[in-house]
């Protein structure tokens, strides 16, 4: 119904994504966008919402363009008076809970623009998957990622951390370094000076996302905005992290670090200090996922993809390049649980060979002073209790 509003638009098209956002300006540059935080998200969805959004843009004075991949826009008290008029009375009596959750930011933007005017709401339209050009895109895209509205891996960051600025962050708020500069003499001297827990371009997962039920996270440091977290999934501290755009697709133990891009699949379990190599660290680019019910051992290091039902001892490193010893028997049993793998036998395998493979369990053999592979003999399971 609402997308009649735009279908005499010129040029328009479909955004793929859009959201309102509160923005968090520069104290120094306050031309400069340091954050952008959405009480909702649309991804392929609610384009209804979104020709309201834009007739009343238009409506307004704002000349939305179409041809770029990204729009980005202050808006002001008219903007949601006149949105709410196009959704209509019924429409927003309906808006509470899970329903017309677009309509729900309205209502509460029109409380607050009735109390002082603000300059710090904007609205962004993504009308393709290319690089982000803003704060704005940026964490919109994050968004979508740790809402779990589009896969890891399925979409363009690229660049993103070029268009980010590094900040200090105290809780949610993230501060320029350049103010503190400016400021540190009569700060510290007045005992103004901020507690800061970190300084970076992502802020923390749990400042922006309200988890999944039986989700559990224990420590704030420890997940990355634009992770993606599965229900079930556990995150102890010490020397677990879960990095932007890399994650779990179910439950999952998580002691060990999950690098950008790493997938891990449900039932796993990333043993204490355990670490997956992230596309920058060792995998020439080639983005990691561990099957299903599959082992990490504390303090090893996985820098090729693992199929289902696989095991890599404690303390050793399975690479693309390492070479690994299988014997032919081993190498048969192999082969019946991967019936498409085309390999012929010869003793010795680099990692990369056996990338994906299911049921294998990789060891450091003491006694031959070599790695060596073998057909898993048991089944990884996760304590259920514990999730």
């Amino acid at each position: 119904m609402f997308e009649k509003l735009v279908e005499n638009i010129k040029d328009y098209r479909k955004p793929l994504a859009f959201g309102i956002a509160r923005v968090d300006l520069g104290q120094l540059n306050h031309d400069k966008v340091l954050q952008a935080t959405y009480p909702v998200i649309n991804w392929n969805e609610n384009f209804g919402s979104a020709a309201v959004f834009i007739r009343s843009l238009i409506e307004c004075g704002v000349d939305v363009n179409f041809n770029d991949s990204e729009f980005v826009a202050p808006i002001n008290k008219s903007f949601v008076d006149r949105a709410l008029e196009f959704f209509g009375e019924d429409l927003i009596a309906e808006a509470v809970g899970d329903k017309h959750k677009n309509i729900q930011v309205l209502k509460v933007l029109k409380d607050i623009f009735e109390e002082e005017l603000y300059d710090n709401y904007r609205i962004c339209f993504l009308f393709e998957d290319a690089a982000p050009k803003s704060v704005e895109s940026v964490y919109l895209k994050l968004y979508a990622l740790s809402t779990r509205k589009v896969p890891l891996r399925s979409i363009n960051l690229n660049g993103a951390f070029g268009v980010l600025h590094n900040v200090a962050w105290v809780g949610n708020v993230p501060i320029e370094l350049e103010y503190l500069k400016a400021h540190e003499i009569e700060m510290k001297l007045r005992d103004s000076f901020p507690e800061i827990e970190y300084v970076d371009k992502f802020p923390r997962y749990l400042s922006h996302i309200i988890p999944e039920e039986n989700i559990r996270i224990l420590d704030t440091s420890k997940v990355r905005f634009g992770a993606q977290i599965a229900p079930g999934t556990t995150v102890m501290p010490g020397a677990s992290y879960i990095n932007f755009n890399a994650g779990t697709e179910g439950p999952v133990m998580v002691e060990g670090r999950i690098s950008s891009s790493a997938v891990v699949k449900e039932g796993a379990d990333v043993g204490g200090g355990a670490s997956i190599l992230g596309v920058l660290s060792g995998t020439n680019g080639n983005p990691i996922t561990i099957g299903r019910n599959t082992l990490l051992g504390a303090n090893s290091v996985t820098g090729i993809p693992l199929g289902d039902g696989c095991i890599v001892d404690a303390g050793i490193a399975v690479l693309e390049g390492t070479k690994i010893w299988i014997s032919e028997d081993e190498f048969n049993k192999i082969k019946e649980v991967n019936p498409s793998w085309n390999a012929e036998y010869k003793e010795y395998f680099k990692g990369l060979e056996l990338a994906g493979l299911n049921g294998i369990h990789y060891r450091f053999d003491t006694t031959k002073g070599k790695m060596v592979a073998f057909r898993s003999r048991r089944e990884v399971k996760l304590n259920e209790e514990l999730h």
